[in-house]
C-alpha cells in the first residue's frame, strides 16, 4: 500500500497561541528587494557577489548565523555540514550560510565546523539591518523569491533543520551520530 501524501510544513510551529504567519508556496512568495538582492557578500578569498546572484538561478536554503563565535550557530552549522551534497542535487538545491565577521574567518570556521557547503561574509551586517535581522535566520528561496523565512527569537531558537529542508524537497537526514554504546 502507498505511503499517504506527507503535506510539506508550510508555517512557523511555535508556543504562542497564533503561530507566527510565514510565506510558503507560489501564490505567497515574496519578491527580495532590489538593493537588498544588489548588496555584496564577500567570499573565503574576499571576492564580492551580489546577494541576489546566490539564487537567482537557483533555488537554495540560505542560514543566516549570528556570528562565528556563538557556540549554538557553531553547532547548528556542524550539522548542516553533515547535510550529504547528494541530497541536496537530488532536489536540486543549495545550502548557503553567511555569517556577520571578516571573511579571513570562514576558512577556520570551515575547518572548525566541517562544513563544506557554500559560505559568504557580510562583514558590515548591512544586509542583516535591511532585512531587519538580529539574531540568525533560515530562508528558503529562488529566483528573487523569499518562500520561507525564520526569525529566531532568541539564540536558542533555530529552527530544526529537517523542516528546513521538508520545505524544499530535500530527504530526511539523520543527525543521531551518536557513538555507538557497548552494553557489556
Amino acid at each position: 500500500m502507498a505511503s499517504p501524501f506527507v503535506a510539506p510544513v508550510t508555517r512557523q510551529v511555535s508556543g504562542r497561541a497564533a503561530p507566527a504567519s510565514i510565506p510558503s508556496g507560489p501564490e505567497s512568495e515574496q519578491p527580495l528587494a532590489a538593493t537588498v538582492a544588489e548588496m555584496p557578500v564577500l567570499d573565503a578569498s574576499g571576492r564580492r557577489v551580489l546577494f541576489g546572484s546566490l539564487f537567482r538561478e537557483r533555488r537554495a536554503v540560505v542560514v543566516f548565523v549570528r556570528h562565528f563565535l556563538c557556540y549554538i550557530c557553531k553547532e547548528y552549522v556542524e550539522d548542516l555540514a553533515k547535510i550529504p551534497k547528494s541530497f541536496l542535487q537530488e532536489a536540486n538545491v543549495t545550502l548557503i550560510v553567511i555569517g556577520q565577521s571578516s571573511y579571513h574567518h570562514i576558512e577556520p570556521f570551515c575547518k572548525l565546523t566541517g562544513y563544506s557547503h557554500e559560505i559568504y561574509v557580510d562583514p558590515e551586517r548591512e544586509i542583516y539591518k535591511r532585512l531587519g535581522m538580529k539574531r540568525g535566520e533560515e530562508i528558503a528561496s529562488s529566483g528573487n523569491n523569499i518562500h520561507f523565512i525564520h526569525r529566531d527569537r532568541n539564540r536558542l531558537d533555530h529552527k530544526p533543520i529537517n523542516s528546513v529542508l521538508q520545505l524544499v524537497g530535500v530527504q530526511h537526514v539523520d543527525f543521531s551520530s551518536r557513538p555507538s554504546v557497548i552494553h557489556v
